[in-house]
């Protein structure tokens, strides 16, 4: 497992053009970025399984922040709450931006190097959903 030479890209990678930990560079993929998959039936029950896979233990099942981490008292600050006028008002390109580097704050990590991009927007879709319940 080598390191690619500086400056080269593998075949089949795009990289990320938006820097981590800023809400300037978070703000800027939220203007930038927009969703390039439909909410069809099927991309929202993948997003849920996704779901399920990377975000529930902290985000919870209801997406309001008390996943199984906070509640067991195994992570000390409650995770954000997906389901909050705060959250609803962001758009699409931000929360893909924090999944894919984590948040400004620290306190969520990046998931980009475990998610594929295309998960991650699923993922999006289904965070809505959460919110309009």
């Amino acid at each position: 497992m080598r390191m690619p030479a500086d400056g080269t890209i593998a075949r089949g990678y795009t990289p990320y053009p938006y820097g981590s930990k800023s809400l300037e560079e978070q703000a800027k993929a939220g203007i930038e970025l927009k969703n390039p998959i439909d909410a069809t039936p099927e991309i929202l029950a993948e997003g849920k399984r996704r779901y399920e896979i990377y975000c529930i233990s902290c985000h919870g099942e209801l997406g309001d922040g008390n996943g199984h981490l906070f509640t067991s008292k195994m992570f000390p600050a409650k995770p954000r709450n997906l389901i909050d006028d705060y959250l609803k008002a962001k758009p699409d390109g931000e929360i893909f931006h924090v999944i894919t580097r984590g948040s400004a704050a620290g306190l969520m990590g990046p998931h980009g190097g475990q998610i594929p991009a295309e998960n991650r927007w699923k993922i999006v879709h289904y965070v809505r959903e959460l919110a309009n319940k």
